[in-house]
């Protein structure tokens, strides 16, 4: 079972917010961590009835837990307003929480400010490859994702597709932010095949059949909810005319590959874009566990539309630029942009990571890191 395998999440010394998609394994995660909290799980439809009728059920609850303790209140966006007690409680009686949730939407329609700065923000994400050691592999990374709630099902192919069904759609239904229902599934698996592309909101709407203003909304909720993720252009005092469309990629590949409705391994023309989603959201959870970068954005020159690196981290002012390519074998062309952007002040680093077994040096300035050696840096923070 997924709870055998440690996180690379550690969590703060006070409250703190815990988000995360539907079946990143918050719930686990968070009884290994606070085996002694006073639980609180508001997916257990009795006690959310209760609270919901009599609100003041909470904080009495929470005066009856002994000050100082630590209190889990487990997807807590199905209750903001328990988040005014949460606050009262931190201040009058000392009480750490920590609060899940797989929808920051619900918390701020609500008009909760996330306690006004007395609890942190923390993201748990898919399982990366240091997490689950000699089990990962690649191939069925990129056929099946490495959500907890999938990795761990038998039969990997119906959790998918369950998950689709049970967590995507209703919880769109859920948000009650659209009665286009229909519009919805047409938009979703084109969504699905922007994957890794700069973001058209012209097309997504034209291809769906939907008006623009309702694709941005789709688009709002499909990142509220955890499940995608925007990565924007690297902007170095560019002009307005100059913005380039931030790129849009789903948090697991095998979450992508079911709303597409691809089945099967994935073929060669779908490779590309899904080593380099998984490649983005890899870099996404060691910023978040290990503070791997304080910026994360591509590269694409004004000048030229054909030039982009795909991923550009930034610490201070320095830079690392990454290409990523799901090629075995090395070829010259893979580094034009990683040519390009060696006028960019502060690139510190340029690499491609692919799947071959050589590491090279082909022009200076250049590395070529097997996926591997990649790993092994990222884990090891030495990258």
């Amino acid at each position: 079972m997924h709870d055998s395998f440690p996180r690379l999440f550690e969590p703060p010394r006070g409250s703190y917010f815990l988000f995360g998609p539907r079946g990143s394994g918050k719930s686990t995660s968070l009884r290994v961590l606070h085996p002694k909290a006073h639980w609180i799980d508001l997916l257990d439809e009795g006690l959310y009835q209760r609270y919901l009728v009599d609100p003041g059920l909470f904080g009495a609850e929470m005066d009856a837990v002994p000050r100082g303790s630590t209190v889990v209140v487990d997807e807590v966006q199905r209750l903001p307003s328990l988040l005014n007690v949460v606050h009262q409680k931190i201040e009058s009686r000392r009480l750490r929480f920590a609060l899940s949730g797989s929808s920051a939407r619900k918390l701020r329609r609500a008009g909760v400010n996330l306690l006004a700065g007395r609890a942190s923000r923390r993201a748990l994400h898919p399982f990366v490859p240091e997490e689950v050691g000699a089990r990962f592999s690649l191939e069925e990374n990129l056929e099946w994702g490495a959500l907890p709630i999938v990795w761990a099902a038998e039969d990997r192919r119906d959790a998918l597709d369950a998950y689709v069904q049970m967590y995507l759609k209703e919880e769109i239904q859920a948000e009650a932010a659209t009665r286009n229902l229909a519009g919805f599934a047409r938009f979703l698996p084109i969504a699905g095949l922007f994957h890794a592309q700069a973001l058209n909101v012209s097309a997504l709407a034209r291809d769906a059949g939907v008006a623009r203003t309702t694709v941005h909304g789709y688009l709002e909720i499909l990142e509220d909810t955890l499940f995608t993720f925007q990565l924007p252009a690297f902007e170095a005092r560019l002009r307005v005319r100059e913005k380039r469309h931030p790129k849009l990629y789903w948090v697991d590949p095998g979450l992508v590959r079911a709303v597409v409705g691809d089945r099967g391994p994935p073929q060669a023309d779908s490779r590309g874009a899904l080593f380099e989603g998984w490649i983005a959201q890899l870099l996404r959870a060691y910023r978040d566990y290990r503070g791997l970068c304080d910026g994360l954005a591509y590269w694409a020159p004004a000048e030229s539309r054909l030039t982009e690196v795909d991923f550009l981290l930034s610490r201070g002012s320095e830079h690392i630029a990454i290409e990523v390519k799901a090629s075995r074998r090395w070829r010259p062309e893979f580094a034009k942009g990683l040519r390009a952007i060696a006028a960019l002040r502060g690139v510190k680093r340029r690499m491609v990571v692919y799947l071959g077994s050589e590491r090279l040096r082909p022009e200076k300035g250049i590395e070529v890191l097997p996926l591997p050696d990649f790993l092994t840096e990222l884990e090891s923070g030495s990258l």
